[in-house]
């Protein structure tokens, strides 16, 4: 059994190391990055919650249009001198069971058409915050196309540097043997092994930059710690002589189109203008409608079973043989008791009222057409719509804040790949040259018709004349993703 149990915990700890293997040795798509931003970024989740609370707020204001109904009701008990609530009668030493309950509802008719215009801005605020929603997802987007485009900038700084060091090697065991036969001094394979260190030291530099970047890449994705990120490298092709085929005009306006900080800030200018007359709809008069059902129960309610006449056996005067037939009441005359008498009969049995039947004899109706004028209110309601001018001149200072910024960013976008393609296309003539100079040079070395140092100065000079390529080629490539970004073309490589 004990075999069994080491046997199963083996398969399982060596099935989870596969798989954490296999987690750690995947490799990401930029648009596979960008997919799994959308779904997990924190900033993304905000975004996204706030649309979800703008929309319950426009189904609220949609409600509102519905009339307000409350109902009501209680039940209690009551000793002593108290007052029956279906007679108003005062009653004494008895404890009293009553009832009440109501039902009401009122709906606005007109109030200055607050409720539709209050609909229409809660319906682009709504809007805009889809926007925003959109805005911060194109954030998150050009943020993984950076981070994506630096890691595979420094991969291919760290194989170019390990094809120097390979270079360096494959030399340095050449002139190794050259100098063991004594076809060449030991200085130069001493010189050899300085630049192989040399380019060691470039390589390790190089490991660092490209750990670096895939650091800030897998932050940027907000992956775990322990996490580890390969990503695929594409095949990046690039034009021998590249050329634009919008101008910036035509690009911009296909963004203002297009991107969805431009749409949210024209909502917000929209919304801002309903807001003004929100405002002013709190100048005019309101008219609604109420009406409602009231009812009520006690069980001091009662009602004779049979009447027969009382008489009374305290004579009416002394001296007088008559007697009087009466019923002593007393009822609250406001703020005063009073005692009356009235024709008086005796019971020979009573019963309640029940339930039913008082609810019944009980029930009331009401409906009332109200109206409220706005006459003076410390100028609050003025005061609301100064404000809310004053909303809506921001809102439009804002739109064209963006617009701007917008033409900004894309004109010198649009500078900027002009720039690269012209870096580009240096760099390119600049590593041919480079390397027909190299291949010379490495001639005529190792046949002792040059010094180490020419040597090393022509190694060094195509070394970072493809360095310079890679880095103009990524940079254009990243700035020409930027254009195409505010263009709506996919982004993936």
């Amino acid at each position: 059994m004990m075999k069994r149990k080491a046997v199963k915990v083996l398969v399982i700890s060596l099935l989870c190391s596969l798989g954490a293997f296999a987690q750690d040795k995947s490799e990401w798509t930029l648009q596979e990055c960008i997919d799994y931003a959308m779904e997990n970024n924190l900033d993304v989740k905000r975004s996204v919650l706030s649309v979800e609370s703008q929309d319950i707020n426009y189904s609220q204001s949609k409600f509102s249009r519905l009339p307000n109904v409350s109902a009501n009701g209680s039940y209690g008990y009551s000793w002593g001198r108290s007052i029956d609530p279906t007679t108003n009668l005062f009653v004494d030493n008895q404890r009293i069971a009553s009832a009440n309950a109501n039902v009401s509802g009122s709906v606005v008719l007109f109030n200055g058409m607050r409720v539709n215009n209050s609909i229409k801005q809660s319906r682009l605020s709504f809007e805009s915050s889809q926007m925003d929603l959109e805005a911060s997802k194109n954030s998150v987007i050009l943020n993984i196309i950076t981070f994506y485009t630096n890691v595979l900038f420094a991969r291919e700084l760290l194989e170019n540097a390990r094809t120097q060091l390979s270079s360096t090697e494959q030399q340095v065991e050449l002139t190794s043997k050259q100098v063991e036969v004594g076809a060449l001094p030991k200085s130069n394979l001493l010189d050899l092994q300085a630049q192989k260190a040399t380019n060691e030291l470039n390589v390790v530099n190089r490991e660092n930059d490209y750990l670096m970047a895939k650091i800030q890449l897998k932050q940027v994705l907000q992956l775990s710690p322990d996490s580890e990120i390969e990503i695929v490298v594409p095949e990046l092709d690039i034009e021998s002589e590249p050329v634009m085929e919008l101008s910036a005009i035509e690009i911009y306006n296909i963004a203002l189109n297009s991107m969805p900080e431009v749409q949210g800030a024209q909502l917000n200018s929209q919304s801002a203008e309903i807001g003004v007359s929100v405002a002013r709809g709190d100048l005019y008069p309101t008219f609604s409608l109420q009406g409602g059902l009231t009812t009520r129960y006690s069980d001091a309610s009662q009602l004779p079973t049979s009447q027969s006449p009382v008489f009374i056996a305290n004579p009416v005067s002394p001296n007088s043989g008559d007697v009087q037939l009466y019923q002593s009441v007393t009822f609250l005359n406001g703020n005063d008791l009073q005692t009356v008498n009235i024709p008086a009969t005796t019971s020979s049995g009573y019963e309640t009222i029940d339930f039913q039947t008082q609810v019944d004899d009980n029930l009331s109706k009401f409906v009332s057409f109200n109206v409220s004028i706005p006459i003076f209110n410390g100028f609050s309601a003025r005061s609301g719509v100064q404000r809310a001018i004053i909303t809506r001149e921001q809102a439009q200072i804002n739109e064209k804040d963006v617009k701007y910024k917008l033409w900004t960013s894309i004109e010198q976008s649009y500078n900027d790949v002009t720039a690269a393609i012209k870096s580009y296309n240096a760099s390119l003539k600049q590593v041919q040259a480079r390397e027909e100079s190299f291949r010379v040079m490495k001639q005529r070395y190792d046949i002792g018709a040059v010094n180490f140092t020419d040597y090393q100065i022509a190694e060094n000079d195509l070394f970072q004349a493809k360095s310079d390529l890679l880095r103009a080629k990524y940079d254009y490539i990243f700035k020409l993703k930027i254009l195409d970004f505010y263009q709506g073309k996919p982004l993936d490589f």
